[in-house]
């Protein structure tokens, strides 16, 4: 695993100590480990969102289509 290090003002530091005591991580760096990958999934969400944005519009959703959907998975959890 690569080390980096990172300067953080004195508040910011508190808060991370604090969120590392309150929060159930066991060091400074599990937490920023944790952020990183939450912003990692936001970044991937963020794509995902525009792309759905971006494309036609697609069938409808009513509940013949939920019913299609109930079907369906009746189906899949009979085997």
């Amino acid at each position: 695993m690569a080390t980096m290090n990172i300067s953080l003002p004195e508040g910011l530091k508190s808060f991370v100590d604090d969120q590392v005591a309150g929060g159930g991580y066991g060091t400074s760096s599990e937490y920023v480990r944790e952020l990183i990958r939450m912003d990692q999934d936001r970044q991937r969400l963020r794509v995902l969102l525009l792309a759905g944005a971006e494309s036609p519009p697609g069938a409808p959703v009513d509940s013949a289509y939920f019913a299609s959907l109930r079907t369906r998975l009746a189906h899949n959890t009979e085997a």
